[in-house]
């Protein structure tokens, strides 16, 4: 799933626990996808392309077991957990940070093709519905109105909407061969890639954190 819906996750999660702070929400549902970062630019993890980019289907997420495996998902999952409520003893936090990590493995696993591991060391089996390369159109509307849903749910502002709109809009080109967009640059050059994607989730974290901030209650306020 594209970053400005990983982050409209952060939405339900923090509807759900409305007590716990935005920002590590934010952070847990893109910890893997950070991870993903790093480890491709240390070359740990690698992506591969077609010798064209029309559509983000030309785009291979060749090996990445450390950090989209379902194991080291639930593995985080828990070491997140444990370390809110054991040595900041907030459990509450820690099983929200636990559910945003796990929710970029859910979302995942709906829209890549078959490239997510059990396990390192387990690459025979790979698993992924591929809706992004079998339908990509549907796929688009699914994200859009995914996002949509966490900022109903949420209650959000109309800026807050026009963010995950306008972000869900701007990734149609990579949908659809259809729309000229910038993919075609990223032919051959997985670094490109990964900065592009680091720097959608970045601008897309900082922007649903900061437009998802309400103001205090007038009681609060003296």
């Amino acid at each position: 799933m594209f970053a400005i819906n990983h982050a409209a996750t952060a939405l339900l999660i923090k509807r759900r626990f409305p007590e716990e702070p935005i920002v590590p929400l934010l952070i847990s549902v893109q910890l893997m996808e950070l991870l993903w970062v790093v480890l491709n630019l240390f070359g740990i993890e690698h992506t591969t392309t077609e010798a064209s980019v029309h559509s983000v289907s030309d785009i291979h997420l060749a090996y990445m077991p450390y950090s989209h495996s379902v194991m080291m998902s639930l593995a985080f999952a828990i070491v997140a957990w444990v370390i809110f409520a054991v040595f900041f003893h907030r459990p509450r936090l820690g099983l929200a940070v636990a559910f945003g990590i796990v929710s970029h493995l859910v979302l995942d696993l709906l829209t890549h093709a078959r490239d997510i591991a059990i396990a390192p060391g387990l690459d025979n089996i790979k698993l992924g519905l591929g809706l992004y390369s079998a339908f990509p159109l549907i796929a688009f509307f699914l994200e859009l109105l995914y996002g949509v849903f966490c900022w109903w749910v949420y209650e959000g502002g109309r800026v807050l909407l026009a963010i995950i709109v306008l972000f869900n809009a701007a990734n149609l080109s990579l949908l659809s061969p259809a729309v000229p967009g910038p993919e075609s640059l990223l032919a051959n050059r997985p670094t490109l890639i990964v900065l592009f994607i680091a720097a959608q989730i970045v601008i897309t974290l900082f922007l649903v954190g900061l437009y998802s901030l309400r103001p205090l209650p007038r009681y609060l306020k003296t």
